[in-house]
């Protein structure tokens, strides 16, 4: 039996103290965080660091925004939790206001951005059974390489990342894999068992991908000619991210199905949904799916707060406004250590002469810097601050990243 953890107040010391009792599935900087307030938080010993990942975007809002806190405390005081075997009284409102946020018509909520996926993976292939009308057990979803939409075994059985997918078969048949931003394979990848299209309209996890203008209409289009639905993964790209409140808006795009999380929490309560069109999701029927914490009076009052901080335009008029001190930044760092970038609103991926070293040894430079950063593969780091950023922070961390870099 495993010995009851010490207490301790050091980052060495607590970073010693997880390594018996935690598993090792992830690698985090050396980092113990304690406080967080706005776009700053600070660790044990009292350093203090500029939060330039925002927990991958489900801090869109900063730490603590005094908005949802409040709601959070406001409904703490009342009822968390009763399942969905009784009706509560803060769902119908939560629901009503996330589907008029996005211009669709229905809402299942769920907790985490996986299991939206997941969900969204059962509706389409209901759907393409009992309004499609393929045989059973022969629909098919096509998606693109380099995607991350989860980490259940489903969901890496159709990775192309093999850290992500290596040692965890078999997996589930029933998904086509295409290069991302190629319409043609697309197109050659979509038949008569296509239930439907699964992308992220940008990747975030492969570094910030953005695709050509045109591909996401170009989607649209041959899944509407298909008969198939658009299913856009909108977990780390939408909720203000790009300066849009949806990434699919920069094209004027309404897919059939949304999947959103991370910041429809608020960093708060993990809250994720499928937002669809009715008739897509009213080929669920009671007991076929469901969730025991999804739709949870917290989550719902936390995400109604969120729901009305986005609907105010706020959050998305800075995420566009400071992208452009953003792009900006980086632009200038082209060429003297930075060898290239994507940026789309206040979410960049960048890419670092690998001379230099690796994504992982530059976030290690930031974070004696104090700024917190996360590399992804090879030699690229993202950066997603809070979209409760300054200028100056901004130009702040950009100051440091050119500080590591030459």
């Amino acid at each position: 039996m495993t010995a009851p953890a010490r207490t301790h107040t050091t980052t060495a010391g607590i970073i010693r103290a997880e390594e018996p009792v935690l598993a090792h599935n992830y690698h985090p900087l050396p980092v113990v965080l304690a406080h967080g307030e706005g776009t700053w938080v600070e660790d044990v010993e009292g350093r203090r660091y500029l939060d330039m990942l925002a927990g991958y975007s489900a801090l869109n809002f900063g730490h603590r925004h005094p908005a949802l806190i409040e709601a959070a405390h406001r409904q703490l005081d009342r009822l968390t939790l009763t399942s969905r075997a009784f009706h509560h009284d803060r769902l119908a409102a939560f629901a009503a206001s996330l589907a008029e946020l996005t211009g669709l018509d229905t809402v299942l909520p769920m907790n985490t951005g996986a299991e939206a996926v997941e969900s969204a993976v059962k509706v389409a292939r209901k759907w393409a059974y009992d309004v499609k009308g393929v045989p059973e057990d022969r629909a098919t979803i096509v998606v693109a390489a380099d995607n991350f939409h989860g980490r259940t075994t489903t969901i890496v059985g159709f990775s192309t990342d093999p850290v992500a997918r290596t040692g965890f078969g078999p997996f589930a048949p029933g998904f086509r894999v295409v290069p991302y931003n190629d319409l043609a394979a697309m197109e050659a990848a979509v038949d008569e068992t296509t239930a439907a299209v699964l992308i992220e309209p940008i990747q975030g996890e492969a570094g910030v991908i953005i695709p050509d203008e045109g591909y996401l209409t170009g989607v649209r289009e041959l899944t509407r000619r298909a008969g198939a639905l658009f299913l856009a993964d909108e977990i780390q790209s939408g909720l203000g991210r790009t300066g849009r409140t949806l990434a699919v808006e920069h094209e004027r795009v309404l897919p059939d199905v949304l999947l959103l999380g991370k910041a429809l929490g608020g960093g708060i309560v993990p809250v994720s949904a499928v937002v669809a069109r009715r008739e897509v999701l009213g080929v669920l029927h009671p007991g076929e799916h469901g969730s025991t914490f999804g739709g949870n009076p917290l989550a719902a009052a936390v995400g109604s707060a969120v729901v009305d901080l986005l609907a105010t335009g706020e959050f998305q008029r800075r995420a566009a406004e400071l992208g452009v001190v953003l792009r900006d930044g980086l632009t200038e760092l082209v060429g003297r250590g930075v060898t290239g970038f994507r940026a789309r609103g206040l979410w960049a991926g960048v890419d670092v002469d690998p001379a230099l070293g690796t994504g992982r040894e530059i976030g290690e430079r930031l974070l004696a810097e104090g700024v917190l950063v996360k590399d992804t593969h090879g030699s690229t780091i993202r950066l997603a601050p809070p979209l409760t950023i300054t200028a100056d922070e901004l130009r702040w961390a950009l100051a440091a990243l050119e500080r590591v870099l030459t």
